[in-house]
């Protein structure tokens, strides 16, 4: 069994420990050792059985371990990266986490820090960079691109040949129509239909989904 640690403390990292113990019951492959988080009064405290056992920068004094994000919310999407860096850690020591409900093509391919949460479905050739976190019920269609950092949160549909830049947040029950690229640093808001290009560092939602303001 790999030992595993959770950077972070908040839902999706909790959203992360109950895959990692759904992934366990089907056969087990992780021992989850701990919690990283930086905030001082979460040291030591207990989530479901799993300690808070350090700080992000201390994540290099668990040598034998393999470590899952779980930061990253609207409001930080783009220090997801710096966050992340804070651990020092080389990219291969991030492991990918896929809930057993999940529908994962083999003809896809997922980079490392992966999360891909409940009831996800992942369609042929599609490419996910590192730390690309899915939440429940999202789906990816064929040949789609989703770039490093980015976030998918729950209920998305992301039609055939959507390009998504690093470091995007898309939010819950939006759609993107097929073809669409939608820049780096990106922000879409809650129930949006993406019917057009979205530039980098752009905040838009609605129906159609329209520029909001720049992040």
């Amino acid at each position: 069994m790999k030992k595993i640690v959770i950077l972070g403390t908040g839902g999706n990292c909790i959203d992360i420990l109950d895959t990692i113990n759904e992934i366990n019951q089907v056969k087990k492959q992780y021992d989850c050792i701990g919690f990283l988080d930086d905030s001082p009064q979460q040291y030591g405290k207990s989530y479901f059985g799993v300690k808070v056992i350090g700080t992000l920068t201390q994540a290099n004094l668990f040598e034998d371990a393999f470590f899952v994000n779980g930061i990253g919310s609207s409001n930080n999407f783009k220090k997801k990266e710096s966050i992340i860096k804070k651990t020092g850690l080389a990219l291969q020591r991030f492991e990918t986490i896929i809930h057993p409900t999940a529908s994962v093509s083999k003809f896809s391919k997922l980079g490392f820090g992966c999360v891909i949460l409940q009831q996800v479905t992942i369609a042929s050739n599609v490419t996910l960079g590192n730390h690309v976190i899915i939440l429940p019920n999202s789906i990816i269609s064929h040949d789609g691109v989703i770039g490093d950092y980015t976030c998918i949160t729950g209920g998305v549909c992301i039609s055939g040949g959507v390009r998504i830049g690093k470091s995007c947040y898309i939010g819950t029950n939006s759609a993107i129509r097929n073809n669409i690229t939608i820049g780096n640093h990106c922000l879409i808001g809650m129930g949006s239909n993406v019917l057009s290009d979205v530039d980098a560092d752009s905040v838009v939602f609605g129906n159609p989904a329209t520029l909001q303001r720049k992040t």
